[in-house]
């Protein structure tokens, strides 16, 4: 039972602080630190506990028992669970060190200690789930602090409109997901894992006739349609296409919660829902395509973006876009395994980035433009250090960590079939504008010749060692990460199903040759626009100027929303106002107001206050009663 403690210490840190963070504002830190890294000491024992093999279940209490349905909350630890305690709580320690130095004089401090408490608790209770419906109760619960956390500053406007954005959006994948776990308690009778995955062996398969959007009928099988209203959820979470478009506005928040959303939280938690899944998945051919398909759209439209944002954490913002995107397109292809691999490496070397760019901020004064930045590589050494491997690894380059876990899923994908082969091309072409995009962030930011504000630039220094320390602690495990064999840890797993691992043999080689070479050429190609011609990437702007502008917009895809949901639903919602608020609502209203006033009008008539009157009424009423007597 003391693996309970391991989302019980956050949460514990969470209540304290929501109770007497406003006493102990300054020193909320003392509170929240400690308690995440107890739990990533146990993390660390749980996950030694598992790499034997064996498997610890802890069920906590019953929830909810009606007829065949039995809901618990309980604790299922495997290797993939074991995976992602460490990624989560391990990455969520270092935020929380590297928020002591950033957030220090921010007057929600406590308010941000707690909430960012709550969402590793709320993050470790999802990984940990042995049930669909706890699963979705906490991926919900990460979605609010999401919430919450985006918009910590809601004295600005953008803060609270990237929160809504966030919280809309996500609730568009969620009712999906809601409708595919109510489908998949329907078809299995339960929701608990270790009920619903030895049934799937003996399952029949069920054709639905679910009606078209242009007339007529389609058939869809049962496990597809699961797994696809459960995928819809993932698309929202992990910010796949078309949902994709709330993640960058995210960047709202402080930069700690940046780098926790996108490392190892709440846009994690749709690739591990796909992987934790993978026997529903893997009796769909239908949906394993979608899954692959969507993640290698999504990968190249996030990598495309990227190419020209001017706002250092928007560049790091649309790469996770992209990245994520690697991951899904890699379940979606069976190869489960090499998806984990690339989002436990990924989320060192995002974190890395995203602390990293804090750091520039911070030093900046609070300055996002990249248009304003340049040579402050002498100026901040250890950040530009630690950038640059972060850098490196995000680009693929060899012997970084980044290096192995992408090259596993292109060698994973070519080897999986022709769909497969046709999306390595496609993951062969990110690679290179991924380390393009890279070391175009590096060399405008920390190369060349300084744009800093000249009152700025007089007092840069490196920022403090608790803002430091966790960026060379990253720095390392974005290497070391690549070499602990996640991959074959994990293969047990998915062992019943999906892609088996990929020998890397002459093709694998091609592949993984491949892949460096693109890498090379992308970081060559910044090199050469951002350091030897300057000024070359303003003048292919003016020429490419169609598809620049386009990848600047964001390719139009927030515009195209705005006109095809928000400016009708606004409209829409007007006119409802008019006829149903102003007219039934408020017509009702006013209307039992003026019966009432004209019926007191009319009673006050009687209401004379002269005795002849009444006398008179008193004789008309009795004739009138006396007729009707006789009558």
């Amino acid at each position: 039972m003391i693996y309970a403690l391991i989302p019980l210490l956050p949460l514990t840190a969470f209540l304290i602080l929501g109770l007497a963070g406003r006493h102990i504002n300054a020193r909320a830190h003392l509170v929240a630190v400690p308690a995440v890294l107890l739990s990533l000491a146990l993390s660390v024992g749980a996950f030694v506990e598992v790499a034997s093999g064996s498997v610890i279940s802890l069920p906590l209490y019953t929830w909810l028992t009606s007829g065949t349905l039995d809901i618990h909350i309980g604790l299922h630890i495997d290797r993939l669970t074991a995976v992602m305690l460490l990624l989560v709580t391990g990455v969520s320690s270092l935020v929380h060190v590297y928020t002591i130095g950033y957030m220090h004089r921010d007057p929600g401090y406590a308010r941000f200690f707690g909430y960012i408490a709550l969402f590793t608790f709320s993050m470790l209770m999802l990984v940990l789930a042995d049930n669909l419906l706890q699963l979705f109760v906490f991926w919900e619960a990460v979605g609010l602090c999401s919430y919450l956390l985006i918009g910590h500053w809601y004295e600005r406007a953008s803060a609270c409109a990237a929160a809504t954005k966030a919280f809309l959006v996500n609730r568009v994948g969620d009712f999906g997901f809601m409708l595919g776990l109510l489908l998949a308690w329907y078809s299995f009778g339960s929701l608990n894992y270790l009920d619903i995955f030895p049934a799937l062996h003996e399952a029949t398969d069920v054709t639905m006739n679910l009606l078209g959007p242009f007339g007529g009928t389609w058939e869809v099988s049962v496990f597809t349609l699961i797994a696809l209203l459960l995928f819809t959820g993932a698309v929202g979470k992990s910010a796949q296409v078309p949902l994709h478009v709330w993640l960058p506005d995210a960047m709202e928040g402080p930069t700690p919660i940046s780098a926790l959303i996108h490392a190892a939280t709440m846009v994690t938690a749709g690739v591990f829902m796909v992987a934790r899944l993978a026997p529903i998945y893997n009796l769909s051919p239908t949906a394993m395509s979608v899954v692959a398909i969507t993640g290698a759209v999504t990968m190249v439209l996030g990598a495309t973006i990227a190419l020209t944002q001017t706002d250092i954490k928007r560049v790091v913002a649309y790469s996770t876009v992209s990245q994520l995107g690697y991951m899904i397109m890699a379940c979606g292809l069976g190869a489960y395994a090499s998806g984990m691999y690339h989002l436990l490496t990924h989320g060192a070397f995002k974190a890395l980035l995203f602390l990293g760019c804090g750091s520039v901020i911070i030093a900046l004064h609070h300055e996002q433009d990249m248009r304003h930045m340049g040579g402050l590589k002498d100026k901040l050494p250890i950040t530009y250090w630690t950038f640059v491997v972060g850098s490196l690894a995000l680009a693929g380059f060899p012997l970084t960590a980044g290096f192995f876990s992408k090259d596993d899923i292109l060698v994973s994908a070519w080897s999986s079939g022709d769909l497969g082969r046709a999306l390595t091309l496609l993951g062969l072409l990110t690679a290179l504008l991924t380390a393009f995009y890279s070391f175009r962030l590096v060399f405008v930011t920390f190369w060349g010749t300084s744009h800093v504000d000249p009152h700025h630039a007089e007092h840069l220094h490196e920022p403090s060692r608790t803002i430091t320390t966790p960026l060379i602690i990253l720095a390392v495990l974005s290497i070391l990460t690549g070499y602990l064999g996640i991959p074959s840890f994990l293969e047990p797993i998915f062992s019943t199903g999906g892609q088996p691992a990929v020998p890397h043999g002459s093709d694998g080689l091609m592949i993984m040759a491949a892949a460096t070479a693109m890498g090379l050429i992308g970081m060559a190609a910044a090199y050469y626009m951002y350091v030897l011609n300057p000024d070359l990437p303003e003048r292919l702007a003016r020429q490419w100027g169609s598809l620049y502008r386009g990848s600047l917009n964001k390719w139009y895809v927030d515009e195209a929303y705005d006109c095809l949901f928000v400016r009708p639903t606004l409209a829409a919602a007007s006119k409802l106002w008019k006829h149903v608020d102003v007219h039934v609502i408020d017509g009702t209203v006013n209307g039992i107001a003026r019966a009432i006033t004209w019926g007191g009008w009319l009673l006050r008539l009687v209401q004379s206050g002269q005795t002849q009157h009444y006398a008179l009424a008193m004789a008309v009423g009795i004739v009138v009663l006396t007729a009707y007597l006789l009558l």
